[in-house]
């Protein structure tokens, strides 16, 4: 299996050189690593060719930063340890093809929200999404806030987690699967196209929408029509369900 139903708890921080190093050599899954500035020396130096050994990536930050984390001698360095444990994608999607069943990925491409980034989740899971995509920096945090807003589904769906988008997309497309992005200025109407076979969903950023990489990706840029007199945009929770259904309905209608 790519998953595991497994929560840490609440803030659950590693610290001091000895305990982030039994993390990291033990395979437990690191959400974040903060590294004390102007102290990158002795063993802390071992601890960096771990991290880019197991492509994780690290930020240095004032002391005054891990005092707040942590109250004991943190040595320099704090890690975060993940909520739930990450999946690869290209084992998601050949799992998914090896039960006969054509992948329906969502990607989030930039979602920051703690709260609806737990919706989706949520709606992704009632709806049978094989998989969400994640990027590793400029998303929202996999905590405790997100696995209740979720209501356990990031238990359930496996969460991939990626540090090029582009990339990731391009996997996908690669894979055989038809890239749907949602978009207010997408030329067509999500209600009247036709989203067949394989697919990845992409939901842009609360703010920009989708980044301009992976717009040029696309093999459809679809929107949802809004009504004159209403506001000008949904909500991305809603409008991320409101995709995802209309993808299971075209999918099952004819079963």
């Amino acid at each position: 299996m790519f998953r595991k139903d497994t929560l840490q708890k609440k803030d659950s921080f590693v610290y001091g050189i000895h305990p982030v190093i039994e993390a990291l050599e033990s395979g437990k899954t690191i959400d974040k690593v903060w590294i004390q500035e102007g102290i990158l020396q002795g063993q802390l130096k071992d601890i960096l060719k771990l991290l880019r050994d197991k492509n994780i990536i690290w930020k240095q930050v004032p002391i005054e930063k891990l005092n707040s984390l942590v109250r004991g001698n943190h040595q320099g360095i704090v890690v975060a340890l993940s909520a739930i444990d990450f999946a690869k994608l290209e084992d998601v999607i050949a799992d998914t093809y090896e039960r006969g069943e054509e992948p329906f990925i969502l990607v989030l491409d930039g979602i920051t929200d703690v709260r609806n980034f737990g919706a989706i989740a949520r709606t992704a899971s009632c709806a049978g999404i094989h998989a969400i995509v994640v990027p590793e920096k400029g998303g929202a945090a996999i905590g405790p806030d997100a696995i209740k807003t979720s209501a356990g589904a990031l238990f359930k769906i496996p969460v991939c987690r990626t540090n090029s988008m582009y990339g990731t997309v391009k996997v996908l497309k690669n894979s055989g699967l038809q890239i749907v992005g949602a978009s207010e200025k997408g030329a067509s109407n999500l209600f009247e196209s036709t989203i067949e076979g394989p697919v990845a969903i992409i939901m842009g950023s609360e703010e920009s929408g989708l980044s301009v990489d992976v717009w040029k990706l696309c093999d459809q840029l679809l929107k949802i029509p809004l009504m004159p007199k209403g506001v000008e945009s949904l909500n991305v929770s809603v409008a991320s369900g409101i995709f995802v259904y209309e993808v299971l309905r075209q999918r099952t209608k004819n079963l």
